[in-house]
């Protein structure tokens, strides 16, 4: 109510501040209520948030105009999947407006927007060309740290993000915060952008068929993404008993591999990634919830083998 008193005497000129003003308001709302323990900002408000202080800068409405800063508080909305940053940054470098004007940049984040049905990115496309290949550097995300008391820590506002929606997210579906991390850390170190040369897609890296088993409609949408990711390491776990080797094998090169050497596959990718999930979970087993899938047929046969 106080918003729209405030805004209701003001001139055509300054609605723009007036609507950033009302919707700070909402999304500083939504993040301070989730500073109570044990509760979670949305990444929605997080995203917002960015989006109108970065919109702020780029026109100078209420704050001394930053171009400079608004590119790279909608770079840092753009990494956290919000497709109107992504295309308000697009259009900055399309355009020239208080940065160098780059056009392979501009696809780039173009193309990041029309993935998720951004019409306006779909139409700029047409007129961009083709988008770098290489991700800008705002884009890359910084590298998951170990305090060394078993515990991981973001290094960035992007996995702060993330780090929130695991805690709150993983408890649902059974599954450690810890486990969730260090697969996305090695997935895709915490990037929700990310694209494989197998079209695996997302933070978790939801190959389509994996997103299409658990319902997941915009893999590049963080929630959307982890939920999914989650929903197949519970069934994996429920169907190797809880054993943490054979879970990170299977989510790498796929169940049937598994069941098929009898353990972990002979691969070196592979085997390289249960290495490297097992140094960052630190255990070999993890409880599972039974009701979720019958075990995998050649599961005894994978515990004769191991333990031959």
């Amino acid at each position: 109510m106080q918003a729209v008193a405030i805004c209701s005497p003001l001139r055509r000129g300054a609605m723009l501040l007036c609507g950033l003003l009302a919707l700070a308001a909402a999304a500083t709302a939504t993040a301070a209520a989730a500073e109570k323990p044990g509760a979670t900002a949305p990444a929605d408000a997080v995203r917002l948030a960015m989006r109108i202080e970065a919109l702020s800068y780029e026109h100078g409405e209420g704050v001394p105009k930053d171009p400079a800063r608004a590119a790279r508080l909608y770079c840092e909305a753009a990494v956290l999947g919000d497709a109107e940053a992504q295309f308000n940054l697009g259009w900055m470098y399309a355009n020239g407006r208080g940065i160098e004007r780059d056009d392979k940049r501009a696809a780039y984040f173009f193309s990041l927007a029309a993935k998720q049905g951004h019409e306006q990115s779909q139409k700029m496309l047409r007129f961009v060309g083709e988008p770098d290949s290489k991700p800008p550097e705002c884009m890359l995300p910084t590298v998951l740290a170990d305090d060394g008391r078993d515990v991981l820590v973001a290094r960035s506002e992007a996995q702060k993000v993330v780090f929130g929606l695991v805690r709150q997210l993983a408890p649902e579906y059974g599954v450690s915060p810890r486990l969730a991390l260090a697969v996305i850390r090695t997935e895709s170190n915490f990037n929700p952008q990310a694209l494989s040369e197998k079209n695996a897609q997302g933070l978790m890296q939801l190959i389509p068929d994996t997103s299409a088993r658990f319902n997941v409609k915009q893999p590049f949408d963080p929630e959307q993404n982890l939920r999914g990711g989650l929903a197949y390491l519970r069934w994996l776990l429920a169907y190797f008993e809880g054993d943490v080797s054979l879970v990170a094998a299977a989510y790498n090169a796929g169940e049937g591999a598994v069941n098929r050497y009898r353990g972990v596959p002979p691969y070196a990718e592979t085997r390289g990634y249960v290495k490297r999930i097992m140094n960052l979970f630190q255990r070999e087993a993890h409880p599972y919830d039974a009701s979720v899938t019958t075990p995998s047929p050649a599961l005894a046969r994978i515990r004769l083998t191991q333990g031959s």
